[in-house]
Protein backbone atom coordinates (compact mmCIF):
# COMPACT_ATOMS: atom_id res chain seq x y z
CA UNK A 1 0.00 0.00 0.00
CA UNK A 2 1.27 3.39 -0.46
CA UNK A 3 2.07 5.49 2.08
CA UNK A 4 0.47 9.18 2.95
CA UNK A 5 1.83 12.20 2.64
CA UNK A 6 1.93 12.43 6.38
CA UNK A 7 3.52 9.05 7.01
CA UNK A 8 7.13 8.61 8.32
CA UNK A 9 9.39 6.44 6.09
CA UNK A 10 11.79 4.43 7.75
CA UNK A 11 14.65 2.91 6.60
CA UNK A 12 17.58 0.19 8.01
CA UNK A 13 21.03 1.80 8.67
CA UNK A 14 23.64 0.04 10.47
CA UNK A 15 24.27 1.82 13.74
CA UNK A 16 27.17 1.89 16.52
CA UNK A 17 26.31 0.59 19.65
CA UNK A 18 26.47 3.84 22.04
CA UNK A 19 25.80 3.48 26.04
CA UNK A 20 24.24 7.05 27.05
CA UNK A 21 25.61 8.36 29.98
CA UNK A 22 23.72 8.66 33.10
CA UNK A 23 23.33 12.21 34.48
CA UNK A 24 21.19 15.34 34.53
CA UNK A 25 22.01 16.06 30.78
CA UNK A 26 22.27 12.45 29.31
CA UNK A 27 18.55 11.78 28.32
CA UNK A 28 17.23 8.82 27.89
CA UNK A 29 17.16 6.00 24.75
CA UNK A 30 13.43 7.10 23.81
CA UNK A 31 15.09 10.76 23.10
CA UNK A 32 18.12 10.35 21.34
CA UNK A 33 18.08 8.20 18.00
CA UNK A 34 21.74 7.07 17.32
CA UNK A 35 23.83 6.68 14.91
CA UNK A 36 23.56 8.77 11.55
CA UNK A 37 21.61 9.13 9.83
CA UNK A 38 18.85 6.66 10.75
CA UNK A 39 15.30 8.23 9.30
CA UNK A 40 13.95 9.73 6.34
CA UNK A 41 10.75 11.12 6.90
CA UNK A 42 8.03 14.01 5.28
CA UNK A 43 6.82 14.36 9.28
CA UNK A 44 5.62 12.28 11.85
CA UNK A 45 2.63 14.22 13.38
CA UNK A 46 1.93 17.01 10.56
CA UNK A 47 0.79 16.81 6.71
CA UNK A 48 3.74 19.08 5.50
CA UNK A 49 2.77 18.39 1.64
CA UNK A 50 2.12 22.01 1.29
CA UNK A 51 5.04 23.33 2.96
CA UNK A 52 7.82 22.39 0.72
CA UNK A 53 10.57 23.78 3.27
CA UNK A 54 10.05 22.45 6.44
CA UNK A 55 9.44 19.00 3.98
CA UNK A 56 12.56 19.21 2.93
CA UNK A 57 13.75 20.17 6.77
CA UNK A 58 11.99 17.16 7.87
CA UNK A 59 13.75 14.97 5.44
CA UNK A 60 17.05 16.09 7.75
CA UNK A 61 15.74 14.68 10.23
CA UNK A 62 14.41 17.77 11.88
CA UNK A 63 11.09 19.51 12.79
CA UNK A 64 9.78 22.99 11.72
CA UNK A 65 9.69 24.61 14.99
CA UNK A 66 10.86 28.51 13.94
CA UNK A 67 8.36 30.79 12.25
CA UNK A 68 9.23 31.28 8.35
CA UNK A 69 8.69 35.30 8.82
CA UNK A 70 12.11 36.15 6.40
CA UNK A 71 12.11 36.86 2.81
CA UNK A 72 14.88 37.54 0.21
CA UNK A 73 14.49 41.21 0.86
CA UNK A 74 14.68 41.06 4.70
CA UNK A 75 17.48 38.10 5.16
CA UNK A 76 19.27 40.96 2.59
CA UNK A 77 18.98 43.74 4.95
CA UNK A 78 20.22 41.16 8.22
CA UNK A 79 23.00 40.03 6.35
CA UNK A 80 23.92 43.46 5.26
CA UNK A 81 22.91 45.22 8.86
CA UNK A 82 25.07 42.44 10.49
CA UNK A 83 28.09 42.78 8.32
CA UNK A 84 27.90 46.55 8.25
CA UNK A 85 30.62 46.73 5.97
CA UNK A 86 30.84 50.89 4.99
CA UNK A 87 30.19 51.62 8.53
CA UNK A 88 33.17 48.95 9.69
CA UNK A 89 35.69 50.53 6.91
CA UNK A 90 35.08 53.27 8.84
CA UNK A 91 35.46 51.73 12.53
CA UNK A 92 38.31 49.66 11.67
CA UNK A 93 40.22 52.42 9.42
CA UNK A 94 42.77 53.26 12.31
CA UNK A 95 44.33 49.81 11.85
CA UNK A 96 44.90 49.43 8.39
CA UNK A 97 46.47 52.75 8.20
CA UNK A 98 48.85 51.45 10.48
CA UNK A 99 49.49 48.26 9.14
CA UNK A 100 49.38 48.95 5.76
CA UNK A 101 48.88 52.85 5.47
CA UNK A 102 46.53 54.66 2.27
CA UNK A 103 47.63 52.29 -0.43
CA UNK A 104 47.54 48.72 1.68
CA UNK A 105 43.81 49.48 2.83
CA UNK A 106 43.12 49.87 -0.55
CA UNK A 107 44.71 47.24 -1.88
CA UNK A 108 43.65 44.84 0.92
CA UNK A 109 39.73 45.63 0.83
CA UNK A 110 39.89 44.34 -2.66
CA UNK A 111 41.92 41.53 -1.86
CA UNK A 112 38.70 40.65 1.25
CA UNK A 113 36.15 41.73 -0.82
CA UNK A 114 37.47 38.82 -3.55
CA UNK A 115 37.97 36.22 -0.42
CA UNK A 116 34.72 36.87 1.30
CA UNK A 117 33.18 36.26 -2.04
CA UNK A 118 34.98 33.64 -2.66
CA UNK A 119 34.44 31.95 0.67
CA UNK A 120 30.45 32.74 1.10
CA UNK A 121 30.22 31.09 -2.60
CA UNK A 122 31.54 28.29 -0.90
CA UNK A 123 29.27 28.45 2.21
CA UNK A 124 26.26 29.55 -0.29
CA UNK A 125 26.65 25.71 -2.10
CA UNK A 126 26.59 23.73 1.37
CA UNK A 127 23.28 26.66 2.85
CA UNK A 128 21.59 25.22 -0.70
CA UNK A 129 22.57 21.03 0.03
CA UNK A 130 21.87 21.16 3.97
CA UNK A 131 19.52 24.52 4.92
CA UNK A 132 19.74 24.11 9.08
CA UNK A 133 20.65 26.63 11.30
CA UNK A 134 23.52 24.76 12.28
CA UNK A 135 25.58 25.42 10.00
CA UNK A 136 29.23 24.64 9.89
CA UNK A 137 29.02 22.11 12.22
CA UNK A 138 26.34 20.37 10.85
CA UNK A 139 27.84 20.15 7.23
CA UNK A 140 31.24 18.89 8.57
CA UNK A 141 29.39 16.10 10.30
CA UNK A 142 27.83 15.22 6.42
CA UNK A 143 31.29 15.78 4.82
CA UNK A 144 34.08 14.54 7.31
CA UNK A 145 34.69 10.75 7.11
CA UNK A 146 32.93 8.56 9.70
CA UNK A 147 36.19 8.29 12.38
CA UNK A 148 36.30 11.81 12.36
CA UNK A 149 32.69 12.96 11.67
CA UNK A 150 32.14 13.65 15.52
CA UNK A 151 35.23 15.01 17.11
CA UNK A 152 35.12 17.35 13.87
CA UNK A 153 31.55 18.50 14.10
CA UNK A 154 31.66 19.21 17.71
CA UNK A 155 34.90 21.16 18.05
CA UNK A 156 33.29 23.05 14.33
CA UNK A 157 30.08 23.74 16.71
CA UNK A 158 32.11 25.40 19.60
CA UNK A 159 34.17 27.44 16.77
CA UNK A 160 31.31 28.42 15.71
CA UNK A 161 29.48 29.43 19.05
CA UNK A 162 32.32 31.41 20.40
CA UNK A 163 33.18 33.13 16.85
CA UNK A 164 29.46 34.32 17.05
CA UNK A 165 29.34 35.39 20.59
CA UNK A 166 32.43 37.77 19.84
CA UNK A 167 30.48 38.97 16.61
CA UNK A 168 27.59 40.26 19.17
CA UNK A 169 29.93 41.67 21.61
CA UNK A 170 32.09 43.16 18.63
CA UNK A 171 29.19 44.99 17.52
CA UNK A 172 28.31 46.21 20.88
CA UNK A 173 31.72 47.43 21.67
CA UNK A 174 31.57 49.77 17.91
CA UNK A 175 28.10 50.85 18.84
CA UNK A 176 29.48 51.92 22.31
CA UNK A 177 32.91 52.97 22.01
CA UNK A 178 31.60 55.54 19.03
CA UNK A 179 29.17 56.92 21.42
CA UNK A 180 32.06 57.56 23.80
CA UNK A 181 34.08 59.08 20.91
CA UNK A 182 31.05 61.21 19.61
CA UNK A 183 30.84 62.62 23.36
CA UNK A 184 34.50 63.33 23.30
CA UNK A 185 33.81 65.14 20.08
CA UNK A 186 31.29 67.48 21.53
CA UNK A 187 32.69 67.81 25.18
CA UNK A 188 36.06 68.91 24.98
CA UNK A 189 36.67 68.59 28.94
CA UNK A 190 35.26 64.84 28.65
CA UNK A 191 37.83 62.31 30.31
CA UNK A 192 37.13 58.57 28.62
CA UNK A 193 37.07 55.62 30.90
CA UNK A 194 36.61 51.81 30.11
CA UNK A 195 33.70 51.61 32.63
CA UNK A 196 31.98 54.25 30.07
CA UNK A 197 32.38 51.92 27.30
CA UNK A 198 31.12 48.86 29.19
CA UNK A 199 28.02 50.12 30.66
CA UNK A 200 26.95 51.48 27.06
CA UNK A 201 27.71 48.46 25.89
CA UNK A 202 25.57 46.62 28.75
CA UNK A 203 22.68 49.18 27.65
CA UNK A 204 23.38 48.18 23.98
CA UNK A 205 23.02 44.51 24.71
CA UNK A 206 20.18 44.70 26.89
CA UNK A 207 18.12 46.76 23.97
CA UNK A 208 19.16 44.19 21.52
CA UNK A 209 17.90 41.65 23.38
CA UNK A 210 14.37 43.22 24.02
CA UNK A 211 14.31 43.55 20.34
CA UNK A 212 15.15 39.51 19.61
CA UNK A 213 12.39 38.63 22.73
CA UNK A 214 9.71 41.40 22.96
CA UNK A 215 9.18 42.13 19.45
CA UNK A 216 10.97 39.58 17.70
CA UNK A 217 7.75 38.85 15.16
CA UNK A 218 8.57 42.29 13.73
CA UNK A 219 12.35 41.52 12.98
CA UNK A 220 12.20 41.19 8.97
CA UNK A 221 10.45 44.42 8.68
CA UNK A 222 13.09 46.29 11.28
CA UNK A 223 16.04 44.57 9.22
CA UNK A 224 13.91 45.72 6.21
CA UNK A 225 13.96 49.58 7.53
CA UNK A 226 17.39 49.23 8.37
CA UNK A 227 18.87 48.13 5.04
CA UNK A 228 17.00 51.76 4.37
CA UNK A 229 18.87 53.32 6.90
CA UNK A 230 21.68 51.63 5.45
CA UNK A 231 22.19 52.79 2.08
CA UNK A 232 20.52 55.90 3.09
CA UNK A 233 23.52 57.05 5.58
CA UNK A 234 25.88 55.96 3.12
CA UNK A 235 24.92 58.68 0.25
CA UNK A 236 24.50 60.58 3.92
CA UNK A 237 28.11 60.58 4.41
CA UNK A 238 29.54 60.02 0.78
CA UNK A 239 27.88 63.47 -0.72
CA UNK A 240 29.19 66.20 1.71
CA UNK A 241 32.37 64.49 2.36
CA UNK A 242 33.32 64.30 -1.64
CA UNK A 243 31.67 67.86 -2.06
CA UNK A 244 33.00 69.82 1.38
CA UNK A 245 36.38 68.02 1.47
CA UNK A 246 39.71 68.67 0.51
CA UNK A 247 40.88 66.91 -2.92
CA UNK A 248 44.18 64.38 -2.28
CA UNK A 249 46.94 63.39 -4.93
CA UNK A 250 45.99 60.20 -6.05
CA UNK A 251 49.51 58.92 -6.86
CA UNK A 252 50.58 59.10 -3.31
CA UNK A 253 46.77 57.35 -2.49
CA UNK A 254 47.38 54.32 -4.39
CA UNK A 255 51.33 54.23 -3.62
CA UNK A 256 51.64 55.23 -0.40
CA UNK A 257 52.35 51.94 2.41
CA UNK A 258 53.11 52.58 5.80
CA UNK A 259 54.54 50.61 8.63
CA UNK A 260 53.59 51.88 11.41
CA UNK A 261 53.71 48.90 13.66
CA UNK A 262 57.26 48.34 13.59
CA UNK A 263 57.30 45.13 11.98
CA UNK A 264 60.16 43.68 10.11
CA UNK A 265 59.02 44.51 5.97
CA UNK A 266 55.66 46.38 5.08
CA UNK A 267 54.71 43.51 3.49
CA UNK A 268 53.95 41.92 6.98
CA UNK A 269 52.67 45.11 8.32
CA UNK A 270 50.14 45.11 4.93
CA UNK A 271 49.27 41.08 6.15
CA UNK A 272 48.31 42.33 9.68
CA UNK A 273 46.28 45.07 8.18
CA UNK A 274 44.93 43.21 5.84
CA UNK A 275 43.39 40.37 8.87
CA UNK A 276 42.84 43.74 10.95
CA UNK A 277 40.26 44.50 8.23
CA UNK A 278 38.44 41.62 7.32
CA UNK A 279 36.43 41.94 10.11
CA UNK A 280 34.61 44.60 8.26
CA UNK A 281 32.92 41.70 6.15
CA UNK A 282 32.44 39.11 9.27
CA UNK A 283 28.70 38.05 9.64
CA UNK A 284 27.26 37.17 6.45
CA UNK A 285 26.57 33.43 7.54
CA UNK A 286 24.27 34.90 9.84
CA UNK A 287 21.71 34.28 6.82
CA UNK A 288 22.48 30.61 7.30
CA UNK A 289 21.67 30.18 10.60
CA UNK A 290 18.60 31.71 10.20
CA UNK A 291 18.18 29.43 7.38
CA UNK A 292 14.77 27.78 9.62
CA UNK A 293 13.28 31.37 9.34
CA UNK A 294 13.25 32.26 5.92
CA UNK A 295 10.99 30.75 3.09
CA UNK A 296 12.79 28.65 0.08
CA UNK A 297 16.47 28.38 2.14
CA UNK A 298 18.29 25.93 -0.30
CA UNK A 299 17.58 29.71 -2.88
CA UNK A 300 17.72 32.42 -0.74
CA UNK A 301 20.30 32.39 1.83
CA UNK A 302 22.61 31.95 -0.83
CA UNK A 303 21.38 34.86 -2.79
CA UNK A 304 21.18 37.04 0.95
CA UNK A 305 24.75 36.19 1.43
CA UNK A 306 26.24 36.86 -1.85
CA UNK A 307 23.82 40.34 -2.40
CA UNK A 308 24.62 41.10 0.86
CA UNK A 309 28.59 40.85 0.19
CA UNK A 310 28.39 42.28 -3.14
CA UNK A 311 26.22 45.52 -2.08
CA UNK A 312 28.18 46.34 1.06
CA UNK A 313 31.38 45.99 -1.05
CA UNK A 314 30.28 48.29 -3.15
CA UNK A 315 28.99 50.96 -0.50
CA UNK A 316 32.44 50.25 1.39
CA UNK A 317 34.42 50.94 -1.21
CA UNK A 318 32.88 54.34 -2.17
CA UNK A 319 33.54 55.24 1.09
CA UNK A 320 36.79 54.36 1.79
CA UNK A 321 38.35 55.96 -1.16
CA UNK A 322 36.28 59.23 -0.58
CA UNK A 323 37.97 59.47 2.82
CA UNK A 324 41.20 58.69 1.81
CA UNK A 325 40.62 61.53 -0.72
CA UNK A 326 39.45 64.17 1.49
CA UNK A 327 41.40 63.13 4.40
CA UNK A 328 43.91 66.25 4.69
CA UNK A 329 46.84 65.15 7.47
CA UNK A 330 46.19 61.88 8.23
CA UNK A 331 49.12 62.38 11.30
CA UNK A 332 46.91 64.88 12.86
CA UNK A 333 43.67 63.11 12.24
CA UNK A 334 45.52 60.27 14.15
CA UNK A 335 46.42 62.28 16.94
CA UNK A 336 43.52 64.15 17.76
CA UNK A 337 40.98 63.20 20.49
CA UNK A 338 38.51 60.76 18.94
CA UNK A 339 41.74 59.54 16.94
CA UNK A 340 43.48 58.65 19.99
CA UNK A 341 40.43 56.56 20.83
CA UNK A 342 40.62 54.54 17.58
CA UNK A 343 38.24 56.72 15.18
CA UNK A 344 40.12 59.60 13.39
CA UNK A 345 37.64 59.36 10.71
CA UNK A 346 35.62 61.64 13.14
CA UNK A 347 38.45 63.88 12.38
CA UNK A 348 38.22 64.06 8.99
CA UNK A 349 34.58 64.35 9.12
CA UNK A 350 35.31 67.73 10.99
CA UNK A 351 37.87 69.07 8.84
CA UNK A 352 35.74 68.18 5.17
CA UNK A 353 32.48 69.88 6.49
CA UNK A 354 34.49 72.44 8.86
CA UNK A 355 31.58 71.97 11.26
CA UNK A 356 31.69 69.88 14.86
CA UNK A 357 27.78 69.65 14.34
CA UNK A 358 27.82 68.53 11.08
CA UNK A 359 30.73 66.13 11.36
CA UNK A 360 28.84 64.65 14.32
CA UNK A 361 25.36 64.21 12.63
CA UNK A 362 27.23 61.90 9.93
CA UNK A 363 29.25 60.19 12.33
CA UNK A 364 26.33 59.80 14.71
CA UNK A 365 24.65 57.61 11.75
CA UNK A 366 26.98 54.85 12.89
CA UNK A 367 25.91 54.09 16.29
CA UNK A 368 22.58 53.80 14.92
CA UNK A 369 24.04 51.15 12.29
CA UNK A 370 25.98 49.08 14.78
CA UNK A 371 23.32 48.86 17.01
CA UNK A 372 21.20 47.25 14.75
CA UNK A 373 24.43 45.11 13.81
CA UNK A 374 24.37 44.11 17.07
CA UNK A 375 20.72 43.04 17.22
CA UNK A 376 20.84 40.98 14.20
CA UNK A 377 23.94 39.38 15.74
CA UNK A 378 22.06 38.49 18.20
CA UNK A 379 19.45 36.50 16.77
CA UNK A 380 21.80 34.82 14.45
CA UNK A 381 23.64 33.97 17.25
CA UNK A 382 21.39 32.46 19.71
CA UNK A 383 20.02 30.63 16.40
CA UNK A 384 23.14 28.79 15.91
CA UNK A 385 23.56 28.05 19.48
CA UNK A 386 20.34 26.78 19.76
CA UNK A 387 21.07 24.52 17.06
CA UNK A 388 23.88 23.04 18.76
CA UNK A 389 22.61 22.67 22.00
CA UNK A 390 19.65 20.66 20.16
CA UNK A 391 22.06 18.15 19.15
CA UNK A 392 23.61 17.95 22.25
CA UNK A 393 26.66 20.03 21.66
CA UNK A 394 26.72 22.27 24.73
CA UNK A 395 26.32 21.54 28.36
CA UNK A 396 23.21 22.40 29.71
CA UNK A 397 21.72 21.46 26.60
CA UNK A 398 18.25 20.37 27.65
CA UNK A 399 17.70 24.16 28.64
CA UNK A 400 19.73 26.20 26.11
CA UNK A 401 18.05 23.79 23.26
CA UNK A 402 14.57 25.17 24.13
CA UNK A 403 12.04 27.25 22.06
CA UNK A 404 9.21 29.40 24.59
CA UNK A 405 6.04 28.18 22.86
CA UNK A 406 4.57 31.89 22.96
CA UNK A 407 7.20 33.66 21.68
CA UNK A 408 8.86 30.71 19.50
CA UNK A 409 12.25 32.21 19.86
CA UNK A 410 15.16 30.09 21.72
CA UNK A 411 14.94 32.40 25.02
CA UNK A 412 17.72 30.45 26.61
CA UNK A 413 20.10 30.47 23.94
CA UNK A 414 19.51 34.04 23.55
CA UNK A 415 20.39 34.66 27.31
CA UNK A 416 23.26 32.89 26.79
CA UNK A 417 24.90 34.94 23.57
CA UNK A 418 24.04 38.19 25.34
CA UNK A 419 25.39 37.37 28.73
CA UNK A 420 29.06 36.26 27.78
CA UNK A 421 29.63 38.94 25.66
CA UNK A 422 28.65 41.30 28.73
CA UNK A 423 31.05 38.94 30.76
CA UNK A 424 33.79 39.80 27.94
CA UNK A 425 33.22 43.70 27.78
CA UNK A 426 34.21 43.56 31.68
CA UNK A 427 38.01 43.27 30.22
CA UNK A 428 37.54 47.04 28.94
CA UNK A 429 37.54 48.34 31.87
CA UNK A 430 41.26 47.13 32.73
CA UNK A 431 42.82 47.31 29.27
CA UNK A 432 42.23 48.76 26.24
CA UNK A 433 43.56 45.94 24.31
CA UNK A 434 39.89 44.22 24.77
CA UNK A 435 38.42 45.44 21.68
CA UNK A 436 41.68 44.14 19.41
CA UNK A 437 40.63 40.64 20.91
CA UNK A 438 37.57 40.49 20.38
CA UNK A 439 37.98 41.95 17.14
CA UNK A 440 40.81 39.24 16.64
CA UNK A 441 38.85 35.96 17.86
CA UNK A 442 35.45 36.96 15.90
CA UNK A 443 37.95 35.87 12.63
CA UNK A 444 39.46 32.86 14.36
CA UNK A 445 36.40 31.25 15.58
CA UNK A 446 34.64 31.95 12.51
CA UNK A 447 37.25 31.93 9.93
CA UNK A 448 38.22 28.32 11.27
CA UNK A 449 34.88 27.23 10.73
CA UNK A 450 34.62 28.12 7.19
CA UNK A 451 38.00 26.70 6.87
CA UNK A 452 37.33 23.17 8.16
CA UNK A 453 34.28 23.12 6.01
CA UNK A 454 35.32 24.42 2.76
CA UNK A 455 38.31 22.32 2.98
CA UNK A 456 35.81 19.08 2.92
CA UNK A 457 33.73 20.66 0.49
CA UNK A 458 37.05 20.81 -2.05
CA UNK A 459 37.73 17.32 -0.76
CA UNK A 460 34.45 15.86 -2.19
CA UNK A 461 33.70 17.95 -4.93
CA UNK A 462 37.55 17.27 -6.53
CA UNK A 463 36.97 13.34 -6.04
CA UNK A 464 33.67 13.47 -7.95
CA UNK A 465 31.68 12.66 -4.18
CA UNK A 466 28.71 15.08 -4.73
CA UNK A 467 25.62 14.39 -7.20
CA UNK A 468 23.93 16.42 -9.41
CA UNK A 469 21.22 18.07 -8.04
CA UNK A 470 17.54 15.99 -7.15
CA UNK A 471 14.27 18.21 -7.33
CA UNK A 472 11.99 15.87 -7.83
CA UNK A 473 9.10 16.60 -5.53
CA UNK A 474 7.67 13.22 -4.94
CA UNK A 475 11.37 12.43 -3.55
CA UNK A 476 10.44 11.60 0.49
CA UNK A 477 14.46 10.04 0.71
CA UNK A 478 16.98 11.87 3.23
CA UNK A 479 18.78 14.58 1.48
CA UNK A 480 22.29 13.63 3.71
CA UNK A 481 22.00 9.73 2.75
CA UNK A 482 24.25 10.78 -0.79
CA UNK A 483 25.77 14.07 -1.05
CA UNK A 484 23.64 15.54 -3.55
CA UNK A 485 24.13 19.62 -4.98
CA UNK A 486 21.63 21.93 -4.65
CA UNK A 487 19.85 24.50 -6.20
CA UNK A 488 22.25 27.16 -5.87
CA UNK A 489 26.21 25.96 -6.83
CA UNK A 490 29.21 27.51 -9.15
CA UNK A 491 29.82 24.44 -11.46
CA UNK A 492 32.64 22.55 -13.10
CA UNK A 493 35.98 23.91 -12.99
CA UNK A 494 34.96 27.59 -12.07
CA UNK A 495 33.64 25.93 -8.57
CA UNK A 496 37.13 24.08 -7.86
CA UNK A 497 38.97 26.98 -8.56
CA UNK A 498 36.76 29.07 -6.02
CA UNK A 499 36.73 26.82 -3.50
CA UNK A 500 40.85 26.41 -3.43
CA UNK A 501 40.70 30.08 -3.38
CA UNK A 502 38.78 30.85 -0.33
CA UNK A 503 40.56 27.99 1.84
CA UNK A 504 43.81 29.78 0.72
CA UNK A 505 42.42 33.04 2.01
CA UNK A 506 40.91 31.44 5.06
CA UNK A 507 44.49 29.88 6.14
CA UNK A 508 45.63 33.07 5.63
CA UNK A 509 43.50 35.50 6.91
CA UNK A 510 43.18 33.13 10.44
CA UNK A 511 46.88 32.58 10.83
CA UNK A 512 47.72 36.28 10.95
CA UNK A 513 44.01 37.14 13.00
CA UNK A 514 46.29 36.35 16.44
CA UNK A 515 49.23 38.48 15.24
CA UNK A 516 49.61 42.06 17.44
CA UNK A 517 48.97 45.36 16.05
CA UNK A 518 52.73 46.00 16.67
CA UNK A 519 55.82 44.04 16.70
CA UNK A 520 56.74 45.28 19.98
CA UNK A 521 54.03 43.35 22.56
CA UNK A 522 53.31 43.94 26.32
CA UNK A 523 50.54 43.46 27.67
CA UNK A 524 48.67 46.11 26.52
CA UNK A 525 49.42 45.68 23.01
CA UNK A 526 48.82 41.64 23.37
CA UNK A 527 46.65 40.42 20.93
CA UNK A 528 44.97 37.60 24.14
CA UNK A 529 42.70 35.91 20.94
CA UNK A 530 45.01 33.85 21.17
CA UNK A 531 44.76 32.81 24.79
CA UNK A 532 40.77 32.71 24.39
CA UNK A 533 40.29 30.93 21.30
CA UNK A 534 43.30 27.63 22.51
CA UNK A 535 41.20 27.57 25.81
CA UNK A 536 37.93 27.19 23.80
CA UNK A 537 39.68 24.49 21.57
CA UNK A 538 41.12 22.87 24.59
CA UNK A 539 37.97 22.80 26.72
CA UNK A 540 35.91 21.52 24.03
CA UNK A 541 38.03 18.57 23.02
CA UNK A 542 38.49 17.76 26.91
CA UNK A 543 34.73 18.42 27.36
CA UNK A 544 34.26 15.80 23.92
CA UNK A 545 36.31 13.54 25.82
CA UNK A 546 35.46 12.92 28.89
CA UNK A 547 31.72 13.37 28.73
CA UNK A 548 29.90 14.57 25.08
CA UNK A 549 31.33 12.17 22.98
CA UNK A 550 28.75 9.61 24.90
CA UNK A 551 25.95 11.13 23.63
CA UNK A 552 26.95 14.01 20.57
CA UNK A 553 26.84 11.75 17.29
CA UNK A 554 25.92 15.12 15.08
CA UNK A 555 22.81 16.12 14.40
CA UNK A 556 20.24 14.43 15.92
CA UNK A 557 16.99 13.11 13.82
CA UNK A 558 14.14 14.22 15.60
CA UNK A 559 11.83 12.81 13.37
Amino acid sequence: MAPQDNDVQLRAYPRPVVTPPSGKNSGSNSDLTYGYPVKTAISANKDLSHDQDAQYLARMGKQQVLKRNFGLLSMIGLACTIMSTWEGILVIFAIGLNNGGQAGLIYGFLLNWAGIMATFVVMGELASMIPTAGGQYHWVHVLAPKSYRNILSYVTGWLTCIGWMASVAAAGMFCSTLIQALIIQNKADFVPAGYQVTLIFWGTIMFSVFVNTCVNAALPKIEGMVLFIHIIGFFAILIPLVYLGPKGNTKEIFTTFVNAGNWPTKGLSFMVGLAGNAVAFVGADGAVHMSEEIKNPRVNVPRAMVFGIFINGLMAMGILIAVLYTAGDLTAASESAVGLVGYPFIYIFTTATNSVTGASIMAALLPVTTFFSTTGAVAAASRQLWAFARDRGVPFWRTIGKINPSTKVPLAAIAVVSITPCLLSLINIGSSAALNAILSLVLAGLFSSYEIAAALLLYHRCKGNVAPPNDDPSDISNPLEKLTWGPWRLKGVLGVANNIFACIYLVVITFFSFFPATSVVVPATMNWSSLLFGSVVIFSLLYYQFSARHYYVGPVVEI
